[in-house]
């Protein structure tokens, strides 16, 4: 077999049927689930001024390392959108529509990372934002949408995970007695988490590798630095998922290192999934993106769930596959292709799926065809039947199996053509 010349690049795929429409519908779920809730679309473009994303923490890897950046070619140095959430406080910024703003959006990502299974260059979120309340029930909304979500896909191994960053000041002391602790303990350290120490200490609990694990494990918790205020908040939220019945674990290691994160952190992992790659999304609260932005104080809380890990989860528990594409109808023509033209057309028109064969091939060839369409009815014309105005309607399925066999067929005037099938479909 022949190599094609171009191919697409590392971390890129394309998405073909039937599996695109799995992923509308994907998209489509997320939207019901989320507009019943009172939350509307918001659509932002793929490119951002660079300093968009330079607020969400220089010393994160998206920022340093994964961005794709250029300069455009009127001098302005852009990004394609790393994630959404900055992309969505910027639009508030910028257009100020009344609080609380809920909104919910869908969209390709890009970071320049090492490809794995369910982790592209090119990726795609839905996700969940509102701007403008400081309210833990709030908190608790979001994350019972996202449950719920994964609830109508069929997902029942789905597990939420739920932390507290506390406040600012909180944080703030939390990561100075991290970063005192691994200093004291830096020969334990693996090679790779001494790096990440000098650029964020929260991420070094994000660590995977065995070596880290002991130190991790002894390490300080957030928990004992939480002002009042920060406490009283996560009760809250831990009361409000408690009467809605959503189980959660609390796991002191959820951290989200990203700068802009404070109080609420959550993330959903899949039962089925390797524990190192298991995430299917997460979120939190965060309450500094908007004024970094340079818009007034305004408080934020949020989630993004991959499609990508989340199909895969569907996969292994054997839910929401690909939805079935067949058409209802199969238009078989041997004078010319006109009359398929003019049918299909008619039957479209009428809400009726329908497809046909092209190039005017033999009635044998149109009839494979249309039973790998998994039409249910075909239509047939030919020579006889174009002029005696009639048509030839034959049934392709029976039961569970294939039949394309002239059994059941019945002729009937073209201009009942329309009404015969939506009897015979109703």
């Amino acid at each position: 077999m022949l190599v094609p010349e171009f191919q697409t690049s590392p971390g890129m795929r394309d998405i073909l049927p039937p599996e695109s429409a799995r992923w509308r519908r994907f998209v489509e779920v997320f939207a019901q689930v989320s507009e019943a809730a009172g939350y509307g679309q918001v659509i932002s473009p793929l490119l951002e001024d660079l300093g968009v994303f330079q607020r969400i923490g220089d010393a994160t890897d998206v920022v340093t390392k994964e961005m794709y950046d250029f300069v455009d070619k009127g001098g302005r140095h852009i990004a394609l959108r790393p994630e959404l959430t900055a992309s969505v406080c910027r639009a508030f910024v910028q257009h100020r529509p009344l609080t609380p703003w809920k909104v919910w959006y869908t969209g390709s990502q890009f970071r320049y990372e090492k490809p794995q299974r369910g982790r592209y260059r090119q990726f795609d979120q839905v996700g969940i934002e509102v701007l403008g309340a400081d309210d833990p029930y709030l908190d608790v909304e979001i994350m019972a949408l996202g449950w719920q979500f994964f609830r109508a896909l069929g997902l029942s191994q789905v597990t939420l995970l739920l932390n507290s960053l506390g406040e600012p000041a909180d944080r703030a002391r939390y990561v100075h007695a991290l970063q005192a602790y691994f200093e004291a303990n830096l020969s334990s350290l693996s090679e790779a988490s001494k790096v990440t120490l000098q650029k964020n200490p929260l991420r070094v609990l994000d660590s995977k590798r065995p070596e880290d694990a002991p130190l991790i494990a002894a390490a300080p918790r957030i928990a004992e630095f939480y002002s009042p205020l920060a406490a009283a908040h996560f009760e809250a939220v831990q009361a409000g998922l408690t009467a809605l019945g959503i189980p959660f674990t609390i796991d002191p290691k959820l951290v989200r290192g990203l700068d802009y994160y404070r109080h609420t952190t959550f993330e959903y992992t899949g039962g089925t999934l390797e524990s190192a790659q298991n995430a299917l999304g997460g979120g939190g609260r965060y309450d500094g993106l908007v004024e970094s932005l340079g818009g007034p104080s305004t408080p934020g809380v949020g989630f993004a769930l991959g499609l990508d890990r989340t199909l895969i989860a569907c996969d292994d528990e054997g839910v929401f596959a690909p939805p079935v594409t067949d058409v209802d109808v199969f238009v078989v023509d041997t004078t010319g292709g006109l009359q398929a033209l003019q049918i299909t057309d008619q039957l479209r028109a009428a809400g009726i799926s329908a497809d046909r064969a092209f190039e005017n091939r033999s009635m044998k060839s149109q009839m494979k065809v249309a039973d790998r369409s998994g039409a249910a009815w075909a239509v047939i014309v030919g020579s006889n039947e174009l002029e005696a105005g009639e048509v030839v309607v034959r049934p392709m399925r029976t039961g569970d199996a294939h039949d394309s066999t002239q059994s059941g067929q019945t002729t009937i005037l073209r201009t009942d053509l329309l009404e015969y099938l939506q009897k015979a479909m109703s």
